[in-house]
């Protein structure tokens, strides 16, 4: 790729593209090779910047436009075109607002949404507590909580380290609704990210030299496990009802929803080992384990870990997904449900990134500029047409 047009995409990316610019990437374009080169781009690069531990939209920002140097007038708002039918894959860049065809630009079959009494929000930190008595503590934005050994300011828990004295091991709940997210600490310092509609058990504290166990009871959650090393050796293995998974320190995804017959490890650093109870599989960095739980068969592939946990770092991220897989993730974020009307569009594949903050209307418009013909929004329902 020349620098000139590696310029235009960014700036494109950036929401500072002029219709010169569009033009030169609109034929750019109608060379097959050059469509696969910019799916990869917006596979490396998502227009944004997840490879630090804080999602800084406005210091990602300074650092595209500090690569626009020829053009500085910026366009705020483009039309948006339809691209392609049914069968065709399409390029989007949700969080940016904007919707890149492959193959040329057309003009939108105007067609105008319905939408009845909504209130859809975009999720935020909340989770329910159930502590070891069985009662309940609702933790959320402005709400603190403290126990002996545990405190929550609304946004994460945090559990301090103690010498367990017993071997009685006293366990919480943390249950994320749909429409959630929450941090927690775990006694031992291991760090875990949960998304939206997931539930976690833990131990209050951990015993010293025994192995650590936590299960994901449902959902997904991000590991960052304290080391063995730190904790006299002792290993640390996170279960659920299919599959356990043996860390000795280490990062990874684990994603194990109620409504998937499939189980996703995905490990970002470090080394784990998934067992089934049948077979045991290794996995080595930016591998991802696939444990079908209707056949209990494990399969082994490479995958783009920063777009499989970017989830974490306040960004959707899909590539070459079907729709239907899609709006799930939408649906638990946003805690919608999503009817299809038209059964075609579910096998739609796309490329994405949504910034996780973006409205729901929006998301919906840029989608509709592809192969939504429309789309009805009423209270917590979205009809796709």
């Amino acid at each position: 790729m020349n620098e000139n047009i590696e310029i235009k995409l960014v700036k494109y990316l950036m929401n500072a593209a002029n219709i010169d610019d569009l033009e030169v990437l609109s034929d750019w374009l109608k060379d097959d090779q050059n469509k696969q080169i910019f799916k990869n781009y917006i596979r490396t690069n998502y227009a944004i910047d997840i490879n630090t531990n804080e999602f800084d939209t406005e210091n990602a920002k300074k650092e595209y436009l500090r690569k626009i140097r020829q053009d500085k007038k910026l366009v705020h708002k483009l039309r948006i075109y339809k691209v392609f039918k049914y069968a065709a894959a399409a390029v989007i860049v949700f969080g940016l607002g904007y919707f890149f065809q492959q193959v040329g630009f057309k003009t939108p079959i105007e067609t105008i949404p319905i939408i009845v009494n909504t209130s859809i929000e975009p999720g935020t930190d909340k989770a329910t507590l159930t502590l070891g008595d069985g009662s309940h503590v609702a933790l959320e934005k402005g709400a603190s909580f403290q126990t002996q050994n545990a405190n929550s300011n609304g946004a994460q828990i945090i559990y301090e380290e103690t010498k367990q004295n017993t071997k009685e091991i006293v366990y919480n709940y943390l249950t994320i609704p749909r429409g959630g997210q929450f941090f927690i600490k775990l006694a031992d310092g291991t760090k875990v990210w949960l998304n939206s509609e997931s539930q976690l058990k833990y131990p209050v504290s951990f015993i010293d030299g025994e192995t650590r166990e936590v299960e994901l009871v449902y959902g997904e959650a991000y590991f960052d496990v304290s080391s063995s090393t730190e904790h006299n050796g002792s290993k640390f293995k996170v279960f659920n009802q299919s599959q356990e998974v043996e860390v000795l320190g280490t990062e990874f995804n684990l994603k194990a929803y109620q409504d998937e017959s499939n189980i996703y490890t995905t490990l970002v650093e470090g080394k784990v080992v998934v067992d089934n109870g049948i077979l045991k599989q290794n996995l080595e960095p930016n591998q991802q384990s696939n444990l079908n739980t209707e056949t209990n068969t494990i399969t082994i592939a490479k995958v783009d870990v920063k777009g499989e946990t970017s989830w974490k770092y306040g960004v959707l991220s899909f590539i070459d997904k079907p729709l239907k897989d899609i709006m799930k993730v939408i649906s638990r974020w946003y805690d919608v449900d999503i009817i299809f009307e038209n059964k075609e569009l579910e096998s739609v594949e796309f490329i994405g990134v949504i910034n996780k903050q973006q409205s729901i209307e929006d998301i919906l418009s840029i989608m509709k500029s592809s192969s939504i013909n429309s789309y009805e929004v009423n209270n917590k329902t979205i009809i796709l047409k």
